[in-house]
């Protein structure tokens, strides 16, 4: 019997992704281990791991196909006593993964997944019966419960016919975002825009297919901006010690080759101030509130098509020229899409610093599952009063977006007290 070699799921948010190349071919020998395949997903291009030892009798998805959704099948090995498929492996090299409806009669197979020359065939899971046991995960139970999906009514498409979280969202929805939507009023989720001819004629536009990252990323944002309860705290910050003490150390590291900016001093104020906070460094969950013992640092990086944050972490415990190096190192990779899941994931607070680009002040939308998101804006000379005199000082402004189920304002200011404290002071971040 022939051995099925799936999508797999590189991340927790990973739904499909793009097989960039095939390490493999019909006729091969595999072992678990060998790299058989290359996988973009959203964020990064990742290597596959065989899982199974045999003989690659097919290769079901071809080479370059895009949006195949995860535990597709994409390649067979040989059963024990047999060999490569008479046909030469099924999908033909540099052929494109066109989407193929699925018939009425089959289970829901990924349509993404099918190619011109190809049927995927798998076989059909029946749906449970009333009072056998739902085999769903807990995602997919939860989801369900949202959006009023009965789950018995599904087929599952995950292994051996567990429900996951795509089957539930191709579902009807009839539970209180239906009622809602049906009565007028408020629902958690917003539907796309239409593209009209009427309004834009199509010679007068250009139109950009959604890529990975811009579908995560306005997918994600969207949940969080319409289901996390948030608010804006706003300080303003003098850095002119922070740029004076930045000097010195980069004048005092030039000979080992470090170079420290600004936003890295911000990264470790932030950890410090978390540390010092640890009410604030939190996230919100359905079984309580997570209150981390480190601060893992995420950092918004732009790259082609979208943003990503890689993560700083622990960055409490690493000084000035470690963080340096570990960011010039994540952000070179993110805008390469070489990272791996565990450098994007994981952060228990997130910083974006768009004061480069000459913006005062913003307000960004929470990074979940993530309690609070500082924005930085740029520093400038701006007048300020002391001891009843106006002089000139640069001046940036900062606005922490918190969380309100998990942070209040006053665990917020706090917070912002403590951060103000490190930047405007950055000789207390050594204590």
């Amino acid at each position: 019997m022939a051995i099925p070699i799936t999508m797999p799921a590189l991340s927790p948010t990973m739904e499909e992704g793009n097989l960039a190349k095939w390490h493999v071919k019909v006729g091969d020998k595999v072992k678990p281990g060998d790299i058989i395949a290359e996988i973009e997903t959203d964020k990064a291009t990742m290597e596959v791991e065989a899982v199974d030892e045999g003989v690659v009798s097919k290769l079901v998805v071809a080479e370059g196909a895009q949006g195949v959704k995860v535990n597709a099948v994409i390649a067979e090995l040989a059963g024990e006593g047999e060999g490569p498929a008479k046909n030469g492996g099924g999908a033909k090299e540099g052929a494109k993964a066109e989407p193929k409806p699925a018939a009425a009669n089959q289970s829901a197979a990924p349509a993404s997944a099918a190619l011109p020359a190809v049927t995927i065939a798998p076989t059909p899971v029946m749906a449970p019966k009333a009072g056998e046991r739902i085999k769903a995960s807990p995602l997919a139970k939860r989801l369900a419960k949202q959006e009023g999906v009965d789950l018995l009514a599904l087929k599952g498409s995950g292994p051996h016919g567990r429900i996951v979280k795509s089957d539930v969202l191709k579902a009807p929805k009839g539970g209180p975002a239906k009622q809602a939507r049906a009565a007028g009023g408020v629902t958690s989720l917003i539907e796309p825009a239409v593209l009209d001819e009427r309004v834009y004629h199509p010679d007068t536009f250009e139109l950009t297919p959604l890529d990975g990252v811009r579908k995560v990323t306005a997918r994600r944002l969207t949940q969080s901006f319409m289901q996390v309860p948030h608010f804006p705290l706003t300080i303003d910050l003098e850095i002119d010690h922070l740029l004076s003490a930045r000097v010195r150390i980069n004048e005092a590291g030039e000979k080992a080759g470090v170079k420290v900016s600004v936003n890295d001093m911000l990264i470790k104020a932030c950890a410090m101030a978390l540390i010092a906070h640890p009410d604030a460094n939190a996230s919100f969950t359905d079984k309580g509130i997570a209150r981390h013992k480190s601060a893992h640092v995420s950092v918004a990086v732009a790259i082609e098509g979208g943003l990503i944050t890689p993560v700083v972490r622990d960055a409490q415990t690493k000084g000035l020229a470690q963080i340096a190096a570990e960011m010039k190192d994540l952000a070179a990779r993110a805008r390469e899409k070489k990272l791996k899941p565990q450098e994007y994931m994981g952060g228990t607070f997130s910083i974006s610093n768009l004061g480069m680009f000459g913006v005062k002040a913003f307000a960004s939308i929470i990074n979940p599952p993530e309690g609070m998101i500082l924005s930085v804006g740029a520093g400038e000379k701006r007048a300020v009063v002391k001891d009843d005199k106006i002089v000139i000082a640069t001046t940036m402004t900062v606005t922490l977006t918190c969380d309100h189920r998990v942070v209040d304002g006053a665990a917020g200011a706090r917070w912002l007290q403590s951060f103000k404290q490190f930047v405007e002071t950055p000789e207390a971040m050594l204590l």
